[in-house]
Parts: C-alpha cells; structure tokens; sequence
C-alpha cells in the first residue's frame, strides 16, 4: 500500500533527517523486531522485543531443556537469586538503593503487597489518597484491600479530582495532603491516559511533612524517566516491565522499599519472601529476606523473568538519561509536526518537567483514527472518551518514523474514510 503526503511534511522530514542523524541511539534501533512497513507508536502498551531479551529467554529455556531442576543452582545465572540479580541492575534505574528493589510479581500484586504491609491506620486517619485519573487497577486493588479490612471506600478513599478530566494540578494534591486526614497515598508518577508526569519530590514532601505514606505507580516511567526514589524520600513503588522497559506481555513486575520500613512485618507472608540462607530449612518459621526481598511471595516466573535481563541491559547501555532526553525530544517533535499541521490539541503538558513518555492528542474522532492508523501500520492506542496516544520509544522510534507516521495521518484525515469506521472503541 503507498501513502501519499510525505512532500507536504518537506520541513519536517530535513528537520528529521538532521537529528537521526545526530542521534546517539540510533544503532540501538536494530537490535528491536520491528515490522518492515510499520510504525510502532504504541510503547507505552507494550514495547518491542529485542535481540538481548530474546536470547536470554532462549537461554533459560535451554538451561531447563539441559539441566532440569539443576538451573536453580547451577545455571550460569542461577535461577534461585535471579530476581535479586536483576534488581541490583533495575535499582539505579529508580534511585534506590539495591536492597530496596525487588523484581517480582505484577503491577496490581505488588500494590497488594505493599499496602498490606505499609497500611497502619491511627485516630482519624484511615484514608487512602489516590487521585481520579488513576489506572483503574490500582483502584480497584485500593477498593478490596480497604473492604478486607472491613473498611467502606466509599468513605476511606479519596481521590483528588481533575479540574479538566485528563490532568490532576499538584497543589489540588499538595492541599490534600496538608489536611492530615490520610494514612497513606498512591499516585502514578506518570497519568497513564493524558502522559502528565506528576511532581513527585514535590508531593512526597508534603506528604511526609504531613504524616502520610506514599507510593508511586511508576508503570508509565520506568525506563523512560529517571527516578530518585530514596532521594526524594518516597515510601514505596511498584511497576510493570512491559512498557518502556520491553520485557514482554506479563513480564515479571517490580517494587521499592524505603529501607525505613524494613522493620515492618510483611503484609502478605510467602516462602519466596524468606531469607535465602534459611529458605530450605523448611520450617513453620517465617525468617524473612532483609530489605524489599522479604516482599516476594512465590517462585519468580522465570521465563517471564528472563527477557527483562536483556531489556536491562539495553536500558544500560544506552544510558537512562539520554533514554529521556531522546524521549522528550520525540513527543515535542511530535507535538509540533501534529500542532502545525492540523492545529490538533493534547491533553499532555507541553513542558518538559510535566511530560512523560507519551503525547496524547485530543480529537473527537480519536478512536476512529486510531483504527484508521493501525490499517495504515502506524500503531497508536486510544483512550476513552477521545484520546489517541502516540509512543515514541528512544531505544527504537527514529524521527523519520514520526514524519512518515503523519504523513499516513495526513492521507486519513484529507480522505475522511475513517468516518464510516463503526468498529469498537475498545481498541487495546
């Protein structure tokens, strides 16, 4: 299939060429499976498998293709501590110290967790803080967690409201917090649906000043953002791996421990949780891990655990901060291509400081488009009620991606098929 327009977007494309040519991750590109023809927008869903994280899952399975049960020990990585080793390489990526991180678990698990463990109500301050654009999940986990312990969420959990429905205004939080009413707070660094990336020193400060534990959903920037968990003084985190990290569909997961907290009983007790030393004795006694680690709960899922040790390897070598600086310079350029063109508007901040790894664009015919898109091989997502999001991943988007993918939009919208599309909204 051709696509035409590409000569309307003259400017851009020279501007694209300049900087993918001047770009210092660009050899990193081929090391990811990508489509020929297609143009993957969509790594804030789900990122792409590369070279790296393919050959350590193929490494894993023929460990257990050549020693059985013996990979637990005798692997070149032994399976036993991988999730340890992995965390002591995923650690810097989120300011903390080794001991502080885990990988384990799943985004809503490990939230779980770690409010089982960190939840300690006193007089007048049973209340859970979360805001109103919050990932559904983390709700819903708020929700049960609050109704199994006999709570209604109706009353115990708040959330800070959004002035325009796709931003949340950080002193509306800050103000929040100074109430003293809450025991503990759970926020997204990063509003998964407009890419509004939150104040996050900001607030933990004040939640601190004000007696309220708080943790982060680092889900949407982890591996695109860098973080300073400890340096900021945050209480917890938690997050997925199949973002912007490119572990794969169901990669194992992560969270943080502020080390204050390592004297807390564990919320919910497992035998992965116990201290290695002593994990086999096999006795009644819960003896946990020191740090983070006490907080797994079953055997890791080891293929799933795999690929993220060559996903992390990539993140390393390209270097987090330029992973950020590439990102930002991508969704500007994005921003202004798709503000020049067709005077679209977005629910994303245009600020650095308040943008994420994704630019999300507002139009009432959003999830037509994206279907339209997607016809086209450029793969976007959208958000209900009219969100189409666009995610350029350093590791692998070029510049010359984003001309050609407004290029193909540019063909959608001068032709106006995609307004006979009457296919679900429910695109994933």
């Amino acid at each position: 299939m051709g696509y035409t327009g590409v000569v309307t977007f003259s400017y851009w494309a020279h501007e694209a060429n300049i900087r993918d040519l001047a770009d210092p991750l660009a050899a990193f590109r081929d090391r990811f499976y990508r489509k020929s023809g297609e143009i993957y927008l969509d790594g804030n869903s789900l990122g792409l498998l590369s070279t790296n994280a393919e050959a350590c899952v193929l490494r894993v399975l023929n460990e257990w293709k050549t020693l059985g049960i013996g990979g637990w020990t005798d692997a070149g990585k032994p399976w036993y501590t991988l999730s340890e080793s992995l965390s002591e390489s995923l650690a810097p990526l989120v300011g903390a110290d080794t001991d502080e991180v885990i990988i384990t678990g799943s985004t809503t698990a490990n939230l779980h967790q770690l409010l089982a463990t960190l939840y300690e109500p006193g007089a007048g301050r049973e209340a859970i803080l979360m805001d109103a654009l919050s990932f559904p999940s983390d709700i819903f986990a708020a929700q049960s967690f609050l109704r199994g312990r006999g709570l209604d969420s109706a009353t115990h959990l708040h959330r800070v409201q959004s002035r325009n429905g796709r931003t949340v205004e950080t002193g509306d939080i800050i103000a929040a917090l100074e109430t003293g009413a809450y025991c503990l707070a759970v926020l997204p660094s990063v509003i998964y649906m407009s890419g509004q990336l939150l104040d996050m020193a900001r607030i933990t400060e004040a939640a601190r000043a004000n007696g309220t534990i708080i943790g982060w959903d680092l889900s949407h920037s982890v591996g695109t953002i860098p973080h300073d968990l400890s340096g900021i003084g945050a209480d917890f985190a938690f997050w997925c791996s199949y973002k912007y990290l490119n572990a794969g569909p169901g990669a194992v997961g992560g969270l943080y421990l502020n080390r204050r907290h390592f004297d807390k009983s564990v919320g919910l007790a497992g035998w992965w949780g116990s201290h290695k030393e002593t994990q086999f004795a096999m006795t009644h006694n819960f003896a946990p891990a020191t740090g983070a680690g006490a907080l797994q709960v079953g055997t890791p899922h080891l293929l799933s655990l795999a690929p993220l040790e060559g996903a992390l390897r990539i993140t390393h070598e390209a270097g987090i901060h330029a992973i950020r600086a590439k990102s930002l310079a991508l969704t500007a350029f994005l921003r202004d291509t798709l503000a020049a063109r067709f005077g679209f508007d977005f629910a994303t901040p245009e600020s650095d400081d308040q943008r994420g790894g994704h630019l999300a664009v507002i139009h009432p015919d959003a999830a037509r488009i994206s279907r339209a898109l997607r016809r086209a091989q450029v793969m976007p997502d959208f958000r209900p009620p009219d969100i189409l999001r666009l995610a350029p991943v350093a590791l692998y988007t070029s510049f010359g991606d984003c001309v050609e993918a407004m290029a193909r939009l540019s063909t959608i919208l001068e032709t106006r098929s995609y307004l006979s599309d009457e296919g679900s909204e429910l695109v994933p």
